[in-house]
């Protein structure tokens, strides 16, 4: 009886020690899953931090600027109504100029305007510091000053029999940071020069006193003898 009761016993905690153990059976879970930590993508997201990716604001393209450069900086310009610019002022007398636009930067150092009636380009006169000298033999009025833009050529420096459009006089002033679109043209006026984009051959030009600088495919090329220097676009 003794024995029957000591086996009974030992049956008993054996049942009982069974269930002590880690339960790693399929139907249990995992011993460590009552200490387990949160996950870290429970926590309250924390935003990035900022990186300096933005680029900074375009300022005026220097020299040797790639062309879009040069355009996106034009582009930039808040535009400028065209309307107020079909005209030119002379001591006092208005002249009507129909298609044909006159501007001029806020110093008074250029002075730009468009002939319908010829090709199409841009005539400026800037007061440059070093303008082209005159060529040898030249016949005419030589004006180192006159800049003539159409897009695949940039002349500085050129002989006029007469003052031309310059003749009826001076356009509005194009403030600072402003555009003006006219033709395949687009200009913006700076501090550091007026900038002029021609869109239809991807050329621009800064123009400013310290000379004429060209951006695209211009390059220098031997000019024509009634001319000083010529930035040309090969063909």
């Amino acid at each position: 009886m003794r024995i029957a009761v000591l086996i009974a016993a030992s049956v008993l905690v054996a049942g009982v020690c069974a269930g002590c153990g880690g339960q790693d059976g399929e139907s249990g879970a995992p011993s460590g899953s009552r200490l387990s930590v949160p996950s870290p993508t429970s926590r309250a997201s924390v935003p990035p931090t900022p990186t300096a990716t933005s680029k900074p604001p375009v300022g005026a393209p220097l020299a040797g600027s790639a062309i879009g450069d040069v355009i996106a900086f034009v582009a930039a310009g808040t535009p400028t109504e065209v309307r107020g610019f079909h005209e030119a002022t002379r001591d006092g007398e208005v002249s009507r100029l129909g298609d044909a636009v006159a501007f001029t930067t806020p110093s008074g150092a250029t002075r730009c305007m468009t002939d319908p009636q010829s090709d199409g380009g841009l005539d400026c006169l800037v007061r440059l510091t070093d303008p082209p000298p005159a060529p040898p033999d030249i016949a005419g009025q030589w004006i180192g000053d006159w800049v003539d833009f159409t897009g695949p050529t940039l002349d500085v420096g050129s002989v006029h029999g007469d003052p031309g459009p310059f003749g009826r006089g001076d356009g509005a002033a194009l403030p600072y940071g402003r555009s003006l679109a006219f033709g395949d043209f687009r200009c913006r006026a700076d501090p550091a020069g007026l900038f002029c984009v021609n869109y239809a051959h991807q050329t621009a030009a800064r123009l400013s006193d310290a000379g004429v600088e060209p951006f695209g495919c211009l390059k220098k090329v031997s000019p024509p003898a009634d001319i000083g220097i010529r930035y040309s676009c090969p063909e």
